[in-house]
């Protein structure tokens, strides 16, 4: 039981009890409010008496109210097991979108927030900030362009672009493909993969389903040891979402056409005026850069991969592959086998001590050091004491969902900070990947009281098994803590608006938090802390790995320094491909929205040029070799959630994100990571000021100067 003084939250946690005509009723409900709330505006102001109290206060006041259940109401499809509650959301989420594309779009409105603007009032610097970005957004959402065909044309091409985001995340979310194997096929697949895959009947007797979900496909592609198998897994995976193909395809046409009526040269010209780097050539510049510097290194790599595959090709006698290239599904498993020989990097082992949730208690112990949290897992009776309803199942969407109560530690104040929700295993129709999401954010109230955030990681790692927990591989705790290190972001945010509340950053600054966090994965003492061997968890576990391991000792309960430190010293191995697959996604990205003309575009076929792209940028071959040149073998971008879902001409982000998270890290962590005062200093100066203030700014206050490429390149080993 938590100590009394952390058992009652000042705020109930958030609900969840909606049916399907519930969503849609909420969300007319809600819609009406806010529609009030902009008439009564337009009714009472006039431009000479419009005042930033009088306009877009009311406004971001109702933004704050609609966020509390809005976030809710699209929450539900990305994990919902119930098919119609699922359709419900994205119908609810339509709606929303309809209407905020109404609401950005009234010329009434506009009027008096561009009288607000111009009138010069003194105003508190976050108040300020939100009236220049409103006044902006009206602009960039059509109202610059003069009344009649052509705005209405942005509109209409508004709408459609709502619709296609909706139905392309829904699409990849219920994504359910797989392919039947029968255990030969699947030799090498680790034992704790194959007892979870469904067993098959009828004519797939005796085999084995394999979906596309992460739990099933990455293990396979890294163990199995027949190439057939990786090769059709691959491929078959990078069209497990065709439908999406066209949609994608009038995504790109539609972008380009709205940003030329608004009267830029392309939609990155559009979109990268809002971001740090402000011009689509700072980010071709960035991206052009780092590819040659990266260029050799990714040659040499795979010289050293194409060696080792023709020397294991050899030793296993295998017969009809191509032993003189390197092929895209070759990668994780010669990437693999290179660690395992060379680094005597044992991956299997090293999962053996991160069980998921001894490695999460770890995690929150690390924040709480560093940040001065504490957090408190609320379960059984305590749910029922906390749930408004009295019912502790109302405030979980699953049965499996974790909730904390998080709250400051004595020296930070011991006040309440809000609820973290973590969402962990795969479900049918559940989000496919790793992300964090806003249930509710925080900000201030009309009385001045602040309400408080929660917070949810869903995630999709491997279930426990009889004789195993869930255990991760390193590249689930280092995915983990980056999340982890989002959802922090999220909770200890203290923005008096909504709209600027934690992750609410521009998008080519808003990873770098977390991408720094993932340092303290790659630290020993941080993953000595992580570390719990699994068969010290309970007797029935102890004996499982006794049987497993034929009676091998016991291994010690926390990671051997020798397995931390040849991990360690794999960090960067094989990195220049790691990049350069980064760099591939970056750059379709800028190729596909920075045409030339709308011509152009039209012009481009997406999935040959996705496909040319990876092998003119990665150098690694794809299936084009063995098909006589046909480079639409595959359609990944079909597959590319991030570049429909808000990281359009802004996935460079995730590198230039490095830019600034290496140079936090370097500057001011790396000599003591745990080092608690420089944490509670990062905490307030950079997470807690969320999207409030100029990013750069922020990045300036904490460094104590203009950031620098230098750690970056360091780190890289690309410097000089």
């Amino acid at each position: 039981m938590a100590p009394a003084k952390y058992q009652k939250p000042p705020q109930a946690p958030p609900k969840f009890t909606a049916t399907e005509s519930s969503l849609i009723e909420d969300t007319k409900r809600l819609i009406a409010r806010s529609r009030g709330v902009q008439d009564a505006i337009v009714r009472d102001v006039t431009p000479e008496t419009a005042t930033f109290a009088k306009v877009t206060l009311p406004m971001a006041r109702d933004d704050n109210k609609m966020a509390i259940e809005s976030h809710i109401i699209g929450f539900y499809q990305a994990v919902s097991t119930d098919q119609k509650l699922r359709d419900a959301s994205t119908e609810a989420e339509r709606l929303l979108d309809d209407f905020g594309i109404e609401s950005s779009m009234r010329e009434d409105v506009y009027k008096l927030v561009d009288a607000a603007f111009k009138a010069g009032e003194s105003l508190d610097p976050e108040s300020k900030r939100l009236l220049e970005k409103d006044h902006k957004s009206y602009i960039r959402n059509g109202l610059g362009v003069p009344a009649g065909p052509k705005r209405d044309r942005f509109k209409e091409i508004k709408k459609r672009l709502s619709e296609i985001s909706i139905g392309f995340q829904k699409n990849l979310n219920e994504e359910n493909g797989g392919l039947w194997f029968s255990p030969e096929e699947l030799d090498g697949v680790p034992e704790d993969v194959l007892v979870s895959l469904e067993k098959g009947t009828g004519d797939n007797e005796g085999k084995l389903r394999l979906t596309f979900k992460y739990p099933d496909l990455f293990p396979t592609l890294k163990y199995a040891t027949n190439p057939k198998i990786r090769q059709k897994l691959f491929v078959d995976n990078e069209n497990k979402c065709n439908q999406n193909v066209p949609l994608f395809q009038e995504t790109v046409l539609l972008r380009d056409e709205a940003a030329r009526i608004l009267g830029y040269k392309n939609h990155a010209e559009f979109r990268i005026e809002d971001k740090m780097a402000k011009t689509p050539k700072t980010v071709d510049d960035f991206l052009g850069d780092l590819r040659t510097r990266l260029a050799p290194g990714g040659v040499r790599e795979i010289e050293r991969l194409l060696a080792l595959k023709k020397e294991d090709i050899k030793k296993k006698g295998i017969k009809d592959v191509d032993e003189e290239r390197y092929y895209l599904w070759d990668h994780r498993y010669y990437d693999r086998l290179l660690l395992e020989r060379d680094y005597s990097l044992d991956q299997q082992k090293i999962t053996e001590y991160f069980p998921l949730q001894t490695t999460i208690r770890g995690m929150l112990q690390i924040f709480e050091e560093l940040f001065g949290l504490v957090f408190v897992e609320i379960m059984g009776e305590e749910r029922d004491k906390i749930a408004e309803t009295g019912k502790g199942s109302d405030i979980v969407w699953h049965e499996d969902v974790q909730l904390f109560s998080v709250w400051d530690d004595e020296g930070e104040g011991s006040g309440f900070v809000g609820y973290l929700y973590l969402d962990l295993f795969p479900r049918e129709g559940k989000y496919g990947h790793a992300a964090n999401f806003n249930l509710q954010p925080g900000y201030i109230d009309e009385s001045g009281k602040r309400r408080y955030p929660a917070t949810a990681l869903v995630c999709n790692f491997s279930k426990p098994t009889p004789k195993k927990p869930s255990l991760l591989k390193h590249e689930e705790v280092v995915t983990l803590f980056h999340e982890l290190g989002h959802g922090i972001h999220d909770l200890v945010s203290r923005t008096i608006y909504s709209r600027f509340h934690g992750t609410s950053t521009v998008r080519d600054f808003v990873e770098a938090p977390s991408q720094m966090l993932e340092n303290w994965c790659w630290t020993p003492s941080q993953l000595k802390s992580l570390s719990h061997h699994y068969s010290y968890l309970s007797p029935e576990y102890q004996a499982a790995y006794a049987e497993s391991s034929g009676g091998a000792k016991r291994p010690e309960e926390t990671v051997p320094d020798e397995l931390i430190s040849n991990l360690i010293s794999t960090k960067h191995i094989n990195d220049a491909l790691f990049n350069l697959r980064q760099l591939h996604f970056g750059i379709f990205d800028m190729t596909v929205h920075e045409p030339e003309s709308h011509e152009d575009i039209k012009q481009l076929k997406l999935s040959e040029t996705y496909n040319k792209l990876r092998k003119e940028i990665s150098k690694l071959d794809g299936p084009e070799l063995l098909n006589g040149g046909d480079w639409a073998w595959g359609n990944g971008q079909a597959t590319f959630g991030h570049l429909i879902g808000g990281y359009d001409a802004g996935y460079y982000g995730y590198l230039s994100s490095q830019v600034y998270s290496a140079d936090m890290f370097y500057t001011v962590f790396k000599a003591n990571p745990m080092n608690g005062k420089e944490g509670r200093r990062y905490r307030h100066t950079v997470l807690e000021r969320g999207g409030s203030q100029e990013e750069m700014q922020t990045l300036e206050d904490f460094l104590g100067r203009k950031p620098s490429t230098e750690a970056f390149y360091k780190e890289l080993g690309l410097s000089g």
